[in-house]
């Protein structure tokens, strides 16, 4: 079982409470509470923040927000790797799938405010996997660097989904830098690079060659 923020959206009601008691003189107390009505129609009672009594905050029960997913059960998936800029692409969404897509055993953590998941490979750096990007505090120094492949996804209710829409902007541009590292002392720096660019493909062999 994944471990996922499960999310509720509410609607919270306020309601305030001003009061104001007016004096009249009338024959019945339904003639006074006319009066008074007429009178407050007609704009002669104002009632202001002086005459605040109470407040009161009331929620619905809340509704689960559910981050989309395809009818195949493939999700949407901001994939990072060393050396070249972000895609969105589909994968599945079952262990297996996830483990193909970061070449190992995936490792989930959560460095950002939004409903999101990072998911890489759980001993990419012990395999010696090229490490790909930096991971930075809100002070932008670097606390950890991820290696080797790794995908930015939604989360479900119970576990991973597509990245929502409104977000792929935001961390496409977030990881559209490819970087190298350089360590300096004790200090590690982050260098902008461009892409790295493809292997040309050998030419196949003449059939009585194969």
């Amino acid at each position: 079982m994944f471990e996922a923020k499960r999310m509720k959206e509410f609607d919270v009601t306020i309601t305030e409470t001003l009061k104001l008691t007016v004096s009249v003189e009338a024959s019945s107390k339904e003639e006074a509470e006319q009066m008074v009505s007429d009178q407050w129609r007609a704009g002669d009672h104002v009632l202001d923040a002086d005459n605040f009594v109470d407040v009161e905050f009331e929620s619905n029960e809340g509704k689960e927000i559910v981050a989309e997913r395809a009818p195949d059960n493939s999700i949407e998936v901001l994939m990072v790797e060393p050396g070249q800029y972000p895609q969105m692409k589909t994968i599945g969404s079952d262990l297996t799938s996830m483990q193909k897509a970061v070449d190992g055993y995936i490792q989930a953590i959560y460095p950002y405010d939004d409903p999101v998941a990072l998911i890489c490979g759980e001993e990419a750096k012990l395999e010696g996997k090229p490490l790909n990007r930096a991971l930075r505090g809100e002070d932008g120094e670097i606390y950890d660097i991820v290696a080797g492949k790794f995908f930015v996804c939604g989360l479900g209710e119970e576990d991973f989904a597509s990245l929502p829409k409104e977000l792929q902007k935001k961390y496409e541009d977030k990881f559209r830098q490819p970087e190298a590292f350089l360590k300096m002392g004790s200090r590690i720096m982050a260098i902008p690079t461009g892409p790295a660019k493809a292997s040309p493909k050998s030419k196949a062999a003449p059939a009585a060659e194969r």
